[in-house]
C-alpha cells in the first residue's frame, strides 16, 4: 500500500508545474502587444501640428456657420428712384436692377440703368404688378434694386486684421445703436479716422441694410464689419488681447481732452442715444469718456459723438507719430 501511495503522490496534473519556472515560456512576449502605428502629428493633442489643425478647423466651422446664416437671410429690395440711385452711387452690392415696363424715364432712371450696367448688375424689365410684389407694395416709382445680405466678418477676424496693422489697433463697437443711418454714419467716421474695423451685437442693433450702406457712402466696402453673438464677451476677449476699452458716456471718468489712452491699442464703444451704454458693457470698459458741450445741450447723436472721439484719437496719434 505504501508503494501505491508513493506512486499516487508522485502523480500530478500534466498541465501543472512543480518548482520554480525558468523563463517566461512566451507569456511575456505575448503580453507586450503593440499599440498600433504612431498617430500623425496632427492627431496628437500635445503636438503643435494638432493645435494648428484645431485652429484651422475652428476657423472653417465659423466660416461655414456664417455662410449658412447669410444663405438663410433674405435679400433686400430698395424701392424708389432716389434711394436706388443713391445706393448705386455709393457702390452698394446689388444683384439686380428692376425697371417697370412702360416707365416714364427721367435722369434718375437713366443714371440707375447706366450705373447698373457699368457694374455688371443685371437690368431686368418687369411688369409693374410684379415690381409691386418684389418690393412688398412699397412706393417704387418704377425702380427696385435687389441687395444681397451683408457678408459680416467675425470678431476674431477683425481683431487679427487690427493687430497686423502698422499702427496700434483701433476698433469701434456699437452697443444698442438701432438706427441704420446712425450705423452707416459711424462706419463712415470709423473709416475716415483710421479705425481697423467695427463690431455690432447680434441682438438689439441695426444691421448693415441698404440704408446703412448708403449712409456709409460706400466705406462699408473698405472696412470689415463683424457681428458678435455676445458683445460683452467679445470686448473681454479683446481686453485680454491687450486692447483698452473706452466707452462714450455723458458722465465719463475723463472728458475727451484727457483721453490719454488714445495712442495705444484701443476699442471705442458707442452706446445708444437713449440709454447709453448697457450695464455689462460699461462694466467692461477700462475708462469712460465724455464730450464737453455748451450749457443746455443734452446729448449728441451717437454717430456725431463717435466722430468727435475718433477725430481726437486720430489727432493724438498724429502728434505722437511726429514726436
Amino acid at each position: 500500500m505504501a508503494g501505491n501511495s508513493k506512486r499516487k503522490g508522485a502523480m500530478r496534473n500534466p498541465g501543472s508545474k512543480k518548482g520554480a519556472v525558468v523563463g517566461s515560456g512566451g507569456q511575456k512576449s505575448k503580453g507586450l502587444q503593440g499599440k498600433g502605428p504612431t498617430p500623425k502629428a496632427s492627431e496628437r493633442p500635445n503636438h503643435p501640428a494638432y493645435k494648428r489643425a484645431k485652429a484651422v478647423a475652428k476657423t472653417e466651422a465659423v466660416k461655414t456657420q456664417r455662410r449658412q446664416k447669410t444663405e438663410k437671410a433674405q435679400a433686400e429690395t430698395v424701392a424708389g428712384r432716389n434711394p436706388v440711385v443713391e445706393c448705386l452711387r455709393a457702390g452698394t452690392p446689388a444683384t439686380a436692377l428692376y425697371v417697370a415696363l412702360g416707365i416714364d424715364a427721367d435722369d434718375r432712371v437713366a443714371e440707375a440703368v447706366r450705373l447698373a450696367a457699368d457694374r455688371g448688375i443685371s437690368v431686368l424689365e418687369v411688369a409693374r404688378g410684379e415690381l409691386d410684389r418684389i418690393t412688398g407694395g412699397a412706393m417704387h416709382q418704377g425702380l427696385g434694386l435687389q441687395v444681397p445680405p451683408f457678408d459680416y466678418a467675425t470678431p476674431d477676424e477683425v481683431l487679427e486684421l487690427a493687430q497686423r496693422a502698422h499702427e496700434p489697433a483701433l476698433l469701434v463697437a456699437l452697443d444698442g445703436v438701432t438706427d441704420p443711418r446712425n450705423l452707416g454714419a459711424v462706419v463712415r467716421s470709423a473709416a475716415a479716422f483710421g479705425a481697423h474695423g467695427v463690431v455690432l451685437p447680434q441682438r438689439r442693433s441695426a444691421s448693415m441694410t441698404a440704408v446703412a450702406w448708403r449712409t456709409s457712402a460706400g466705406t462699408a466696402a473698405k472696412l470689415p464689419i463683424a457681428m458678435a453673438t455676445n458683445l460683452t464677451r467679445t470686448l473681454r476677449d479683446w481686453a485680454e488681447a491687450g486692447l483698452m476699452i473706452v466707452g462714450l458716456d455723458a458722465d465719463g471718468d475723463v472728458d475727451v481732452d484727457g483721453l490719454e489712452l488714445a495712442t495705444g491699442p484701443l476699442v471705442v464703444v458707442v452706446g445708444s442715444e437713449g440709454r447709453g451704454l448697457g450695464r455689462l458693457v460699461k462694466e467692461t470698459c477700462d475708462q469712460t469718456v465724455s464730450i464737453p458741450m455748451a450749457t443746455g445741450v443734452e446729448s449728441l447723436n451717437a454717430s456725431v459723438a463717435a466722430g468727435v472721439v475718433l477725430a481726437e484719437v486720430a489727432r493724438r496719434r498724429r502728434v505722437a507719430a511726429k514726436g
